[in-house]
């Protein structure tokens, strides 16, 4: 495996791990002339579908186009990139089970959608907004409204933020006494 810093084609494998699913396997390297570390990841190669676009124009499946819509909708979000790469698997895998020739855009589209919703409502949102194409903001809202519809409120977080402003009122009064 090629360093990626000076280059050098010889490395040593310093540790291996497979991730859950067993699809890919993580490799830590070390270049044997600049004693940098690495890593790399193997996976078995797929025969992927090929991708009708909406104008009926075919691309080859590319897992960097791919990752890089899910990027956009997850930048500056509590999300790793290994949760990304995740989500590009699980779709690769959902992808070749189909065992078709060629896939419509809108079948990895909500495939994308499926597994945002399930990791980040923002990020969710994000793609949404870019995916589908809302005819006005009555549409985008309705879609936030089912996603809210959707989703269990958190316990506690309500009774914390209610807790914030006693707290504000009681430094105010404590202020006030202190001038008189």
């Amino acid at each position: 495996m090629k360093c990626p810093w000076c280059h050098a084609r010889e490395s040593r494998v310093m540790d291996s791990r497979y991730r859950e699913d067993g699809t890919v396997i993580r490799r830590r390297r070390m270049c044997t002339v600049c004693k940098r570390r690495f890593t790399t990841y193997e996976k078995v190669g797929g025969i992927f579908p090929w991708i009708v676009k909406k104008d009926n124009r075919r691309e080859n499946y590319s897992p960097e186009k791919l990752l890089s819509g899910i990027w956009k909708a997850c930048e500056k979000l509590p999300i790793s990139r290994e949760q990304m790469d995740e989500v590009v698997s699980k779709i690769e895998i959902h992808l070749c089970d189909m065992g078709e020739k060629e896939v419509p855009v809108s079948v990895v589209g909500d495939q994308v959608m499926k597994h945002l919703r399930n990791l980040h409502q923002v990020a969710y949102v994000r793609f949404a907004s870019v995916y589908r194409t809302f005819n006005d903001l009555d549409d985008f809202m309705d879609e936030l409204k089912d996603l809210l519809k959707k989703e269990k409120p958190v316990k506690g977080k309500a009774k914390a933020k209610a807790k914030a402003p006693k707290k504000a009122k009681a430094k105010t009064k404590a202020k006030s006494k202190k001038k008189t």
